[in-house]
């Protein structure tokens, strides 16, 4: 789930452009419409430009030809035109027919083969279109939105592939389905062309909408999934009358909302079980092949009595801050790999080696970690296989980046570890090591966070500041803040007090200069020697990806959600590195938590529990609740992750 931030367009950005083009459409409106009774049925056309989004594994291109490369991501411009139909009964609600040709050709993103030669791949892939749409037009005005599904009929399925040093083909896809039932979802405009007083009504729409890739697997066999933003404008034609009213305006008032949700009673101490995950990747230093120092280095007779459980002893760990333990465990990665490869003699691995100096240098970095193996765990060379490339199997930087390069080329400078065993790899897939279990005791926790709510803060504020001030009138003063959720230690709050009751002021500056104040109240208190005993699951993300894999999919729903009781609160913060603007991270670790809440939450209702509470957070890169720094590529990595808690109930 590589892909390079701000060039690839993630699940994120598209919603974004939805909702931006509704925002557009809607203050293009006037303060006087014509409010007309309109046709109820209109014909016409419609033309558009699909953009293509390619995600999966594509290689069997047909019977006759594998290419040794595996194609992953892609994506193309490719036309739409169809002839339509709409029927609408009132300004309220309608439905339309759209009939047409659908280009979804594209190409592939170039690849290396082994030989070190440049191979691509394109296609011209297009459909007969079926899709019928429920259009609603909530504010009755020329803006709507419309849903529906799609039914694809298959006209071409051909293909060009090209490998230097080997002769380019021209043919078709093997195994394309025939049919295609997905959807879609978009938002319009209707701009009138004709003069109020004809009774041949004209408009142009133009059009945005998003086809995801459900249902749009190509082919019977592999992966192969489409994912489609189409824009467009459509002319259509009616008849009917008008009549013009003048509609006011919008007022909307300059205000905020302000809550404040306390902690229960602040506990002493929470014991964790942290299933921790475990990267298979290492990390090189510019300028040597020698696996780096920061990495534990056994000698063979500490390598005997070495075991893996070793890790689990407990330390004590703030929750919130950069974590020495679990990096403490990572920089053992390699000999976990050694204990696990001695304990079960099944095992093989593949150690692929990357660097930008040429794949030689690449197979010297997966070799020094061979010889580790074999010279310090006495694991036999037949079950290491090793090789070298230019880039690593998932590259982070991509075709075009010009931004922070030298942050990315530092991540892609590794060894990854490679296996098909399930003793060694996540049980649910993934392509990431088996996680290590790690006890530790938390003297502060998320669930000892006071959360502060300013809803519309970002839209009507600049800043504002939080006040508390306790019974003897001494005020602390947090902020300045803009986001429209910040969370403050309890903790911290109190001090040295165990109990404490605060007058709450939130004062904020908005846009237009006025001042804004809410107020509330805050009771705290610490309820010493109890102890609570909770659990700690981490995803790991690749470069700029929001949504999880379907391996991790998996592992949300059948690992973690059978242990998650009624009446636990589940805490999820999502995080990033620092990568990109830190506004495009904010958004990308709420996505982040949202969708690994929306995961666990479905699978809580399919299993019929219904009593847990919920909070997701998206911290971004914010550097003091990062969980690690942002120095190295390895502590970048962990860095991009959502983190769920798992505190039982009382």
């Amino acid at each position: 789930m590589n892909y390079f931030k701000k060039k690839n367009l993630t699940m994120n950005n598209i919603i974004k452009t939805l909702i931006s083009f509704g925002l557009m459409m809607l203050l293009i409106q006037v303060n006087t419409k014509a409010q007309t009774v309109q046709p109820k049925w209109w014909f016409g056309v419609s033309g558009a430009a699909n953009a293509n989004f390619y995600d999966g594994t594509t290689q069997r291109l047909n019977d006759n030809l594998i290419v040794p490369t595996a194609f992953h991501k892609g994506k193309g411009i490719r036309p739409f035109g169809s002839v339509l139909m709409e029927y609408r009964p009132n300004q309220t609600w309608g439905g339309a027919l759209n009939i047409g040709y659908d280009g979804r050709g594209g190409k592939f993103d170039d690849k290396v083969a082994p030989c070190n030669c440049p191979t691509t791949l394109n296609t011209n892939l297009s459909y007969l279109t079926v899709e019928p749409t429920l259009r609603l037009n909530p504010w009755q005005s020329g803006f709507y939105i419309f849903a529906g599904p799609r039914f694809g009929v298959n006209l071409k399925k051909n293909f060009s592939h090209t490998q230097l040093k080997q002769p380019n083909t021209d043919a078709e896809f093997s195994e394309v389905r025939k049919y295609l039932f997905s959807g879609q979802v978009g938002v319009g405009y209707d701009i009138p062309m004709s003069s109020e007083s004809s009774t041949t009504k004209f408009v142009i729409s133009p059009f945005v909408s998003f086809h995801p890739y459900f249902g749009q697997d190509v082919r019977n066999i592999e992966s192969w999934s489409n994912t489609t933003i189409r824009a467009g404008i459509a002319l259509k034609f009616g008849s009917g009358k008008k009549v013009v009213e003048v509609v006011a305006p919008p007022v909307v008032p300059v205000d905020v909302s302000f809550s404040v949700q306390a902690p229960g009673p602040l506990l002493s101490k929470r014991v964790v079980s942290e299933t921790l995950p475990l990267l298979n990747y290492v990390f090189f230093d510019q300028g040597s092949s020698q696996i780096p120092n920061r990495y534990t280095s056994l000698s063979t007779s500490q390598a005997d009595g070495f075991k893996e459980v070793q890790l689990q002893e407990e330390e004590t760990s703030n929750s919130n801050g950069r974590s020495a333990r679990q990096l403490n465990v990572y920089y053992n990665v390699l000999n976990i790999l050694g204990d696990r490869m001695r304990a079960d003699q099944s095992i093989q691995i593949t150690l692929s080696g990357a660097s930008l100096a040429g794949p030689n240098e690449g197979k010297a970095f997966a070799t020094s970690i061979k010889d580790y193996l074999v010279n310090i765990f006495g694991i036999s060379e037949n079950r290491i296989a090793t090789n070298g490339r230019t880039k690593p199997i998932h590259p982070s930087e991509q075709p075009g980046g010009k931004k922070e390069l030298n942050l990315l080329r530092q991540g892609d400078r590794r060894v990854d570890i490679q296996s098909s065993s399930n003793t060694l790899m996540m049980e649910v897939g993934g392509g990431m090591m088996m996680p290590v279990k790690i006890n530790a005791t938390q003297s502060d926790s998320m669930a000892d966070q006071v959360v502060f709510k300013v809803d519309k803060a970002s839209e009507i504020l600049t800043s504002y500041t939080i006040d508390l001030t306790d019974q003897s009138g001494m005020t602390k003063q947090y902020g300045p803040f803009t986001r429209g959720q910040e969370r403050i230690s309890g903790k911290t709050i109190l001090g040295s007090d165990k109990v404490g009751d605060y007058k709450v002021v939130m004062v904020g500056t908005a846009k237009d200069g006025s001042t804004i104040r809410k107020e509330s109240t805050l009771h705290l208190a610490i309820q010493d020697e109890k102890v609570e005993n909770g659990l700690r699951y981490s995803v790991l993300f690749n470069f700029n990806e929001s949504n999880s894999i379907a391996a991790y999919d998996q592992f949300l729903r059948n690992i973690v959600s059978p242990l998650i009781m009624d009446g636990s609160t589940v805490i999820i913060h999502g995080h990033t590195d620092i990568i990109g603007s830190e506004a495009y991270n904010f958004k990308l670790s709420q996505n982040r938590a949202e969708h690994a809440k929306q995961i666990i939450a479905d699978a809580l209702a399919s299993s019929g529990k219904g009593n847990v509470k919920f909070e997701a957070y998206g911290f971004g890169e914010a550097l003091d609740k990062a969980p690690f720094d942002n120095n190295r590529p390895e502590e970048r990595f962990y860095n991009r992750t959502v983190i769920i808690d798992i505190n039982p109930g009382k």
